[in-house]
C-alpha cells in the first residue's frame, strides 16, 4: 500500500464531494427522515466507487469514442433536476406536518427512494466531471500507482456518504418544526433548478 498515494486520493475525492449538490442534498433529505438511510448512502458510495474506476481507468476513450454523451446527460439530468425540484418546492408550500423521527413512519417505498437516488447519481454530469474527468485526470499524475489513488478517493466517498447520512440525526430536532422542514424542501428545490440551469447553458 503506498500511503502517501491513498491519502491523496482520499482527501482529492473529499474536496470534490463535500460541496453541496443534488446527490448530497437527497441524502441529507433521507438520514433526516431515517428512510433507507444504509441502502441510499450505499447506492451512492458504490456508484462513485464505479464512476472513480471507470475514470482512472479509461475515461479518455469513452469520451473519444462516444461524443454525444455529453449533451444527453447534460440535457437528461436537467429535466430530471427540475422535476425533482419542483416536487421539493411544492413539499415546501403545502406541507404542514413536522418531521416524523421515527424511521419508517410514512417512509417511500424502497425501490422508489433508490431509483430516485440512482438517477440524481447517474443523470448528474457534474458526477462525472469529479469522479470520471477530474478524477481520472488527476490519477495520470501517479503512473503505475493509479490503483492506491482509485481506493483513496473511494475510501472518501464511502466515509463521507454515510457521514452525511446518518449524521444528519442530530439535526432533527430542528426538523420536527413544521417551518424548518419546508425550508429545507425550499432550499433543496433552489439547489436541483440552479444545478439544472448550469447544465442547460453549459456554465
Amino acid at each position: 500500500m503506498d500511503i502517501p498515494v491513498f491519502i491523496a486520493g482520499l482527501s482529492v475525492g473529499l474536496s470534490l464531494i463535500v460541496a453541496i449538490g443534488a446527490q448530497n442534498a437527497f441524502v441529507l433529505r433521507q438520514g433526516l427522515r431515517g428512510e433507507h438511510v444504509f441502502a441510499v448512502c450505499l447506492v451512492c458510495a458504490l456508484s462513485d466507487a464505479a464512476l472513480i474506476v471507470l475514470g482512472v481507468t479509461s475515461f479518455g476513450r469513452i469520451a473519444a469514442l462516444l461524443p454525444w454523451i455529453d449533451p444527453v446527460m447534460r440535457f437528461g439530468g436537467a429535466a430530471f433536476l427540475i422535476w425533482y425540484g419542483g416536487r421539493s418546492l411544492i413539499s415546501a408550500l403545502k406541507s404542514r406536518s413536522a418531521l416524523s423521527v421515527g424511521a419508517g413512519d410514512g417512509a417511500r417505498p424502497l425501490l422508489t427512494t433508490l431509483l430516485a437516488c440512482l438517477a440524481i447519481t447517474w443523470l448528474n454530469p457534474h458526477v462525472y466531471l469529479d469522479t470520471v474527468v477530474l478524477l481520472g485526470t488527476i490519477s495520470t499524475q501517479f503512473s503505475g500507482r493509479e490503483v492506491y489513488f482509485a481506493s483513496g478517493a473511494i475510501a472518501g466517498s464511502f466515509v463521507f456518504f454515510f457521514a452525511l447520512g446518518y449524521g444528519a440525526a442530530f439535526l432533527r430536532p430542528i426538523f420536527a418544526k413544521p417551518f424548518a422542514w419546508r425550508i429545507l424542501e425550499a432550499i433543496i428545490a433552489v439547489i436541483m433548478w440552479a444545478i439544472a440551469l448550469k447544465l442547460v447553458f453549459g456554465a
